[in-house]
């Protein structure tokens, strides 16, 4: 039994009230099935639901709370009044991309173009894993950078124009840590001498790294870079056209733009960017090879994966909906064709014990010609168990 076989209980039963369901209106049984596949949704993905917001509001509790470290900066040289790194005395000129805004197109664009995208592909299935892998990206790139912030932080390149120190102000009562007017010719300081009331400015002139900025565009649109490569196959077993190269490289450009335009308005450093954009980047990695089969692999990277289903990359893909899970219709990708098996093709109720099934692969060719290099050996579990049509493909109907 192949392990994609194994879990028929919850699946068949699904599969079993769905096949039994009519096409009619929106208030009789497509209606009715609509409202099942939804109550099954909300089964299936509560959980995660909850631990999204869960971490989500962690996350907002962690940025809002004190920092833990306590930093030393040096103000001047002993005698000379001369300033000492200047890379921190830039003037604060404001944000090009406020946090919120990036937050925000880091997340919508890339939930957009999968919507977008779906006029075509018209797989539920690949829509739902897409945009929760787009959340659970951004929620964990996040959750991870708040952390680190709050942690380890960093002076952001203009944090001597919000601190606005003055060490004359400094006296035994006000040196709180202990650590002012310490180091080599007593130059080095901490907040304790900073005149800017506003203690929340201060915070986030103290919190450089790892950028959020970054985190978050990179989260999203490498996401974004690993869907569309997986929908128009551009790196597969042909030769893509160039247009569409260019295309998947678009998430890549606008994630970069974002993170590296916070140099110019001296919101970050270099290193603060670098490191947000590794975070982010990791998260996309890890959350799309937690929704899809494959991350490079062209034969299954754009095959969503199920929560009942095993998939078993040793034998192939099931034929069904996944075949539609791509964009582009070419060498026979995107092809909508539904197993077949020899006994029902020969007007046979069942197959006979010497019949073997043969069917379509993912992208529509048969099982002899399987662009994944290896012969299918059987047709989709749940019509191999008798059940007309499976969750997944029924609920891809409905789009």
């Amino acid at each position: 039994m192949f392990p994609h076989q194994r879990d028929e209980s919850r699946n068949g039963r699904i599969n079993e009230k769905w096949a039994t369901t009519g096409t009619t209106d929106s208030n009789g049984p497509q209606g009715r099935m609509r409202a099942r596949f939804l109550v099954e949704w909300v089964k299936t993905s509560w959980k995660d639901i909850l631990a999204m917001a869960i971490l989500g509001a962690a996350s907002q509790a962690i940025y809002k709370a004190p920092l833990a470290a306590v930093r030393n900066f040096p103000i001047t040289f002993s005698g000379s009044g001369d300033i000492v790194y200047p890379q921190f005395a830039y003037p604060e000129r404001g944000w090009i991309i406020s946090p919120v805004l990036s937050g925000i197109l880091s997340a919508l664009v890339p939930i957009a173009v999968i919507l977008i995208a779906q006029t075509r592909i018209r797989s539920f299935w690949d829509a739902n894993n897409a945009i929760l892998g787009v959340l659970y990206a951004l929620i964990l790139g996040t959750l991870f950078q708040v952390i680190i912030k709050q942690l380890i932080g960093g002076f952001r390149p203009y944090f001597l124009d919000v601190c606005q120190p003055d060490p004359s102000r400094l006296t035994p009562s006000s040196n709180n840590t202990g650590l002012n007017h310490v180091g080599f010719h007593d130059i080095m300081y901490t907040v304790d001498v900073c005149t800017n009331p506003d203690k929340q400015a201060l915070k986030n002139a103290m919190t450089s790294f790892p950028s959020g900025h970054s985190t978050a565009a990179f989260a999203g649109y490498v996401f974004l870079f690993l869907w569309m490569n997986a929908k128009l196959k551009v790196w597969s077993g042909h030769q893509t056209s160039f247009y569409w190269l260019a295309l998947i490289m678009a998430p890549l450009l606008g994630a970069t733009l974002m993170a590296c335009a916070l140099t110019i308005d001296q919101a970050h450093n270099w290193y603060d960017i670098l490191a947000g954009s590794a975070i982010g980047t990791a998260m996309a990695f890890a959350s799309y090879r937690v929704c899809y089969a494959a991350v490079w692999d062209w034969r299954y990277n754009h095959i969503p994966l199920t929560r009942h289903q095993i998939f078993d990359c040793t034998v192939g893909p099931a034929s069904g909906y996944m075949e539609r899970a791509v964009f582009i219709r070419k060498l026979g990708w995107g092809k909508r064709k539904r197993a077949t098996r020899l006994g029902e093709r020969r007007g046979h109720g069942r197959m006979s014990g010497s019949e073997s099934p043969t069917f379509h692969t993912d992208n529509g060719a048969t099982a002899g010609s399987s662009p994944y290099g290896e012969r299918l050996r059987h047709p989709d579990p749940a019509m191999a168990r008798g059940n007309t049509v499976p969750m997944e493909r029924r609920a891809d109907d409905m789009v």
